[in-house]
């Protein structure tokens, strides 16, 4: 089944048709074993079973997905940072930090990395973010003469931190499939995601120095006064005031994150308002883009329906749990072959398939291992919490991965025509190492993950 997805995937078929159409095809194929119609030798006993009246339980299962109150957040969080692209505070902000780090060797990424970050804590969005890092930093980045590596890596590297990042849709999803609290999971990505953030910084500052003409201080360049900082201070303010009441209202206690995602698309428009942006052929432009994203999400999740219970039903799901826990790897080392096993799908799957289809398998398996976090009682499965967290750093990187890393394919359609697509597959190269040291530190020290939703209820 998986071997048969990933050929369809390359005929550009789309996903959500080529999930339900091989769940279906399978089911077809039990049926005519069960009937005897075909005969494959020591197949009969493992297909027999499934027929189309048994697939019909799928339509509860479709049911229960799309009645599930938690996923309302998905379209309300997609709306909300839609709409901050268009209020114009990316804009603000490059303007005013290009000035406050303008001196600094480098500053232009640094100024990249740190709105990455901002918007990665009020979007959410990746394409959206990328696109518009991409469009507002890039050409001053060749103007200034920075090396095309670096500069088309900063801003792919940038933009996927939304992912990690809460509020996060992934996140969302994550938690509605693997029966998680949304708000332990936003807590338990805060300082793994701050973290890989400063990982970002530190490289770009360390580079700068080291090797001097891949991001030269532009000509020119004045040292900061406080008017510079009186600048940053304005153009920050309202969109950290936007986070407080997003994830302070979640972590406070005071809203769920569904009601907390209604908060966000309200404060949102309120910026685009303020900042005097908002108009109705743009509003329209958001509504329909959160429509069609919000469809081609949730039509993932219907085909992943389709493919995961005929895959449940053939016995799928007991055969990876035999395969992984056969090894005799031990607690530690079995959860870093699924880690390892998630990161190759990266290169060639979405992080929503994984999401979908994977990581509810792995559910029984991690439970099973009978790891314990110690000190951290007060939330439920903390080593559930600690292993969701550790596969979303990991599918953090599925973003940066050729052949299917949607960020570098975001950035080739907007950056100047100096920036070849090798630039691009070159500069993410540390990046992801990086990442993966961000996930190496979270898989050492499970208390950077667990430690803050244990301690904020």
């Amino acid at each position: 089944m998986f071997l048969t997805f990933i050929a369809l995937l390359f005929t550009g078929f789309p996903v959500a048709w080529a999930l339900a159409g091989v769940g279906v095809a399978f089911c077809g194929l039990a049926y005519l074993f069960d009937n005897g119609m075909m005969n494959w030798t020591g197949m009969e006993e493992t297909l027999t079973g499934l027929d189309y009246l048994t697939l019909g339980a799928v339509v509860n299962r479709v049911y229960a997905t799309m009645s599930n109150a938690v996923l309302v957040a998905l379209p309300m969080f997609i709306f909300m940072g839609l709409m901050l692209d268009e209020s114009g505070v990316a804009e603000r902000l490059m303007t005013s930090m290009q000035r406050l780090f303008g001196t600094v060797r480098g500053g232009l990424a640094i100024t990249v990395t740190m709105i990455g970050i901002i918007l990665a804590a009020s979007t959410g969005i990746i394409g959206a973010s990328i696109v518009l890092l991409g469009v507002l930093s890039l050409p001053s980045m060749m103007e200034q003469k920075y090396a095309p590596t670096l500069a088309a890596g900063v801003v792919s590297a940038s933009g996927t931190l939304g992912i990690l990042i809460p509020p996060s849709i992934m996140l969302v999803i994550m938690a509605d499939q693997m029966a998680l609290s949304v708000g332990d999971l936003f807590m338990a990505a805060v300082f793994p995601g701050v973290i890989i953030g400063g990982l970002y910084l530190t490289y770009i500052f360390i580079i700068a120095l080291i090797k001097r003409d891949v991001a030269p201080v532009p000509e020119g360049a004045t040292r900061p006064d406080w008017a510079a900082v009186k600048d940053v201070m304005i153009a920050v303010l309202p969109t950290l005031a936007l986070i407080l009441a997003v994830l302070g209202s979640i972590f406070a206690g005071l809203t769920t994150p569904t009601e907390a995602s209604g908060v966000g698309a309200l404060g949102a428009t309120l910026l685009a308002i303020g900042y005097r942006k908002l108009t109705l052929a743009k509003l329209v432009n958001v509504l329909k883009a959160t429509f069609n994203t919000t469809a081609y999400i949730f039509a993932i999740f219907l085909g992943a329906t389709v493919f995961s219970y005929v895959l449940r039903e053939l016995g799928g799901d007991e055969l990876i749990e035999d395969m992984i826990t056969g090894t005799g790897f031990g607690p530690n080392g079995t959860v870093f072959m699924i880690l390892f096993i998630v990161f190759l799908l990266g290169f060639v799957l979405d992080w929503i398939e994984i999401t979908l289809i994977v990581l509810p398998l792995m559910r029984p398996i991690v439970n099973g291992l009978g790891m314990d976090i110690p000190g951290f009682d007060a939330i439920d499965e903390p080593s559930l919490v600690w292993f969701v967290i550790l596969v979303a750093v990991t599918l953090q990187t599925s973003f940066l991965t050729p052949p299917v890393g949607f960020a570098l394919f975001y950035l080739k359609g907007v950056c100047p025509p100096e920036i070849k697509l090798s630039h691009i597959y070159k500069g993410i190269i540390p990046f992801v190492l990086l990442q993966l040291t961000g996930l190496a530190l979270v898989f050492l020290w499970p208390a950077l993950a667990t430690w803050l939703p244990s301690v904020a209820y």
